[in-house]
């Protein structure tokens, strides 16, 4: 299964229906990107990781882990971000997405920083999930409030 799903992500197959697997391990994918964008992937962070998908898919803690593990393998050959992006706009209604956004501000500032590579990286997933930049800061926003 998981080769059919690097196939899907990494070929140029274009899919418009997804399987809710799909959708979980494209936002898993995801999640694991910005995290690793600045450079450096930490337990912390891959720790959040697993607590929002767990928390957003119902996942045990042992599913929650493997799903981040197919997700690191596919996020290492995935070529860009658009095709995780692409399944995830295809299947999620704009609220939904407006919660994308916040759990990958989530991962952004798990380290309690924000740096250039990320705000990049999120500026640039916000526009692929048609999340417009008011959106994109007000997730920002609700997530920094919640930490304070």
């Amino acid at each position: 299964m998981l080769q059919d799903l690097i196939r899907l992500f990494t070929g140029d197959t274009d899919r418009h229906c997804f399987a809710t697997d799909d959708v979980r391990l494209a936002l898993t994918a995801l999640l694991v990107r910005v995290a690793r964008v600045d450079g450096t992937y930490s337990d912390e962070e891959s720790d959040r990781i697993a607590r929002i998908v767990g928390t957003r898919f119902a996942l045990g803690p042992f599913e929650a882990a493997s799903l981040l593990r197919e997700a690191e393998k596919l996020e290492q050959v995935a070529p860009d971000t658009v095709r995780f992006t692409r399944v995830i706009k295809d299947a999620v209604a704009y609220e939904e997405r407006e919660g994308v956004m916040e759990a990958l501000w989530d991962v952004a500032l798990a380290d309690g920083m924000r740096n250039q590579e990320e705000n990049a990286m999120l500026r640039l997933t916000a526009n692929l999930l048609g999340v417009n930049d008011r959106d994109s800061a007000l997730a920002r926003q609700r997530v920094e409030s919640r930490r304070a």
